[in-house]
């Protein structure tokens, strides 16, 4: 096998199913990624869809021969490079190196909690509290536990209910660690991580990178190069990975587990008592900001006086002397659930200046939580300054180097492009007759847009909207006149809805921001997709506010557009998925013909042709009905 990244790339391309050509935008892509991995300088590439990204960064990663670790947003991302792209670069490549995947720990079943819920004492009386259709898929992941090599929840093949899931996993907050746990050496996740240890290529996902550098390296192996894919979604999920949440279901799980060892009922009590309380607290709150150093009294004594409850267990815990094997484990985890608990309560007791503090609901599961005001510096020390790294993305912010931190001598900045024809295939449609979205009538007014396009489209039609209220509006007034299939995003599963679409091509999909993203819809299922108005976040969003006050007389062109120009081109991007795909983007807000910054917007999109004129769009809509119907 050569070791040129470029004829390496040609040799993938063409093993490809059908045989098949590098394309400009991926073998420009792919050197970059070589030369930054030679030279170490970080690199920041925007590749549009069909680019084919995980080849141009797999090959020369493969080519390097030292370890990478490849970051995704999702885990489905994250799947699919581990089942499908490394597996067929192995045989097209005709070379061995070794790839793995590493999740984070409740990502896999735990084998000591199978032995114990399986045992007809104490996991019988564990089960009690949740339904018998509940327990009956305990036991049936039991049993497949019996069965996998890896123990990843990604396997199954079926989607657990999460209280199942929960009821044979633990999470890193409770588990005692491989040493200390009589099942560590067949564990699940340790074996993940040898697997890991001994790859050249480990694919794992934002979330678990960034708390490998909040743990100052103690979750993945040594590496020296790293790509983050889907980078869009770096520094939101930095930030919240770097922070922490307060809750009510903090109490009471840990309620649970001290049950599950202790027979005190005052004391299992006392523990939930200490959730409720500090969710009625938190409730007026829902929303709003914090002073850092100064909470509301209430706020404080209430959290005072949980981790009294919880430094009680404490107690209790250290003081049971058992040679239950099970039982002792009951205790220990239970244990490291109490002491995280008691560690991030003394945190949120002294927030530093750089964080932001506040609270989330819903009512009923009110939370306090706490973010940093700024990622940069973490990821600075934890990452730049010590490794190089690749960010890629179809849509990369506007000035993400800058928000993430990014020494601006040490990175590069590419955009590649899409192989796509959008000027041919695509029309980009703003509705800039309808009224300002604030105004009263907007919504009839998008109702009536919808209403015609999707007639002319023949359905086929992904309608996003920002919130649930304007979803459920366009439901009410448009299922019953529409003669297609109108489905919703709360009607189904993700998966389930997903596939009940492509089934029916003449069927419409109304969905939320929920699935902006990582929807792919190529064919003739897909002709329209809509967008009700610009996603801008929420004003009254407390880490975005946060951040607009520290930005001062520039936040919405550092903190407000980027978000929004990146959610509309993720948005606009599920239309285009192949070189056959055709259809309109319609955008149902005028701003983005008119507001100043309107070009800031549509240069985050792909090159469509625009128009604001509905007839135009209409007739491009029924020019592919009408190819659909003869072809």
């Amino acid at each position: 096998m050569t070791t040129d990244p470029k004829a390496a790339l040609a040799a993938a391309v063409a093993a490809l199913p059908g045989g098949g050509e590098t394309r400009d935008g991926q073998r420009d892509m792919a050197a970059a990624v070589t030369d930054a991995f030679t030279s170490h300088r970080h690199l920041v590439v925007q590749a549009g869809t069909g680019t084919g990204k995980s080849l141009a960064y797999l090959v020369p990663a493969i080519c390097s021969g030292e370890r990478v670790v490849v970051a995704t947003a999702t885990k489905a991302l994250q799947d699919q490079l581990a089942t499908k792209d490394l597996p067929a670069l192995a045989a097209s490549l005709g070379v061995d190196f070794e790839w793995a995947v590493l999740k984070g720990r409740s990502n896999y079943v735990c084998l000591q909690r199978v032995r114990e819920v399986l045992d007809d004492g104490q996991g019988s009386l564990e089960l009690d509290d949740i339904s018998p259709t509940i327990q009956l898929e305990v036991r049936k992941i039991a049993r497949w536990a019996g069965e996998t090599d890896s123990g990843d929840r990604a396997e199954l093949s079926w989607e657990p209910d999460g209280r199942a899931w929960s009821a044979i996993s633990v999470s890193a907050a409770e588990c005692p660690g491989a040493t200390r746990c009589p099942m560590g050496d067949a564990c699940f996740t340790e074996s993940a991580r040898r697997r890991a240890a001994a790859a050249q290529i480990v694919v794992t996902n934002i979330h678990l990178y960034g708390l490998d550098i909040v743990s100052d390296g103690a979750l993945l192996p040594d590496h020296d190069l790293v790509v983050i894919d889907e980078a869009h979604q770096l520094e939101d999920i930095i930030s919240d990975t770097s922070g922490m949440a307060i809750g009510p279901t903090r109490f009471t799980y840990l309620a649970r587990l001290v049950r599950a060892i202790v027979a005190d009922d005052s004391l299992v009590g006392e523990l939930a008592l200490a959730g409720s309380r500090l969710a009625a607290e938190l409730t007026p709150f829902i929303g709003k900001r914090l002073p850092l150093g100064d909470l509301a009294p209430v706020i404080a004594d209430s959290l005072i006086a949980g981790r009294a409850k919880v430094e009680a267990a404490v107690v209790v815990l250290r003081a049971i002397d058992t040679q239950v094997t099970d039982a002792n484990q009951r205790r220990v985890r239970a244990m490291k659930a109490a002491t995280t608990l008691l560690e991030d309560i003394d945190a949120a007791l002294r927030v530093p200046p750089s964080y932001v503090l506040w609270v989330e609901g819903p009512v009923e599961n009110a939370r306090l939580l706490v973010a940093p005001l700024d990622v940069g510096p973490l990821l600075n020390d934890g990452l730049w300054s010590k490794r190089t790294a690749v960010l890629t993305s179809a849509t990369i912010p506007i000035a993400l180097p800058e928000r993430v931190g990014l020494p601006a001598d040490d990175v590069d900045v590419l955009d590649v492009g899409s192989p796509f024809e959008y000027e041919t295939n695509a029309l980009l449609y703003c509705a800039a007759h309808l009224p300002d979205p604030r105004a009263a009538g907007f919504d009839a007014a998008v109702h009536e847009e919808l209403r015609a396009l999707i007639t002319a489209a023949g359905g086929r039609t992904l309608a996003l909207f920002t919130s649930w209220r304007a979803m459920y509006a366009a439901v009410d007034a448009l299922r019953d006149e529409l003669p297609y299939l109108v489905l919703t995003q709360a009607d189904l599963p993700k998966p389930a809805l997903l596939d009940a679409f492509r089934a029916d091509e003449s069927s419409c999909l109304f969905a939320t921001a929920g699935l902006f993203q990582g929807v792919d819809i190529p064919g003739a299922a897909l002709h329209l997709v809509t967008l009700d108005r610009i996603p801008f976040p929420r004003p009254d969003e407390p880490l975005l506010e946060a951040r607009r006050e520290r930005a001062g007389p520039a936040a919405f062109r550092t903190v407000d557009l980027p978000r929004a120009a990146t959610l509309l081109a993720q948005a606009a991007g599920r239309l285009i998925r192949s070189t056959t795909d055709r259809g309109v983007v319609a955008v149902f807000d005028p701003r983005l013909a008119t507001a100043g910054y309107r070009w800031d917007l549509v240069r985050a999109l792909p090159a469509m042709r625009r128009t604001k004129d509905r007839e135009e769009a209409q007739d491009f809509l029924r020019r592919l009905a009408d190819d659909r119907s003869s072809a």
